[in-house]
């Protein structure tokens, strides 16, 4: 029986993960949290894979408080970038499958149309940089690494903007949010099964140099989203339009990052459900 490792299994994809594993008897899973296993302690990491046998690792584990990574640009660095690169080599090295998860925040965000995986990176902040160095140094250290790179995360899990705006909506009778940047959300269940997609066909694809985009279908802003989410609700909460500008953060976000999935859809047949189906299924779990 093959064995997958899912790393930063706490989070909002790795928490999906396990949920899915029940799905996939096939598998023996081992997910470890940073306490178990942080993945920017070398040590640990390479005596963790000395004493398993692991056909699959796939990497939930980042830096993802992409506002402190300005001034936190070390720690961003080490656990996106360095122990990324780490992971890989330690993959490469125990014949182990590697699948990194990685962001939209790679790009600076002045496309007008869906963005390509092949599409030159430019990262406008410390969190899309770092990310960015973790690619690099995956692919430079094992080519064989699949990365897939997703945008605007949620989950019935863990903290995301569908979270916090049920929250806001109970507590406020109004709320601002930003309607001039444009992306798809991405249900992190939809990711995980994705990811279980190609690990069943992880022999299929063609390794050298694998990056995949994957969000849910459509494109919308913020201020759509949270709209969406006031309706399927029925909160009464009014959702106020706001500008990027008037809405200041110490981290730059992408003005436009809908992705491209054509890629993982044609190569795995991966299902990328509508934003908006996906959406009221996570609500209907919260």
């Amino acid at each position: 029986m093959d064995t997958i490792l899912v790393t930063g299994s706490n989070g909002q994809l790795g928490s999906e993960l396990r949920v899915l594993a029940a799905a996939f008897p096939q598998y023996n899973f081992l997910f470890v949290t940073r306490n178990e296993m942080a993945i920017d302690d070398y040590e640990t990491v390479t005596q963790y894979f000395a004493t398993k046998s692991i056909q699959y690792c796939i990497n939930c584990a980042a830096y993802t408080a992409v506002d402190k990574a300005e001034t936190d640009t070390e720690k961003a660095f080490i656990i996106n970038g360095d122990a990324v690169g780490n992971l890989a080599k330690i993959c490469k090295q125990y014949n182990t499958a590697f699948i990194h998860v990685s962001t939209d925040y790679v790009f600076d965000g002045t496309n007008t149309e869906p963005i390509k995986e092949e599409q030159s990176t430019h990262p406008i902040g410390v969190y899309g940089a770092s990310k960015l160095k973790g690619e690099e140094l995956a692919l430079q250290n094992n080519p064989d690494t699949i990365i897939i790179r997703t945008s605007w995360v949620y989950s019935s899990f863990g903290n995301n903007f569908v979270k916090t705006m049920l929250r806001l909506m109970k507590e406020k009778e109004s709320i601002n949010v930003v309607s001039d940047q444009q992306g798809c959300p991405t249900y992190a269940a939809d990711l995980a099964a994705a990811i279980m997609d190609i690990v069943k066909q992880y022999s299929i694809v063609n390794k050298q140099y694998s990056i995949f985009n994957y969000s849910n279908a459509g494109h919308i802003t913020w201020y759509d989203f949270a709209v969406a989410i006031k309706e399927l609700t029925g909160s009464k909460c009014i959702v106020h339009p706001i500008s990027t500008a008037q809405y200041p953060t110490p981290a730059k976000r992408p003005a436009y990052s809908v992705l491209d999935t054509s890629k993982i859809r044609q190569t795995f047949n991966v299902e990328v459900p509508e934003w908006k189906d996906s959406l009221k299924k996570c609500l209907e779990i919260l």
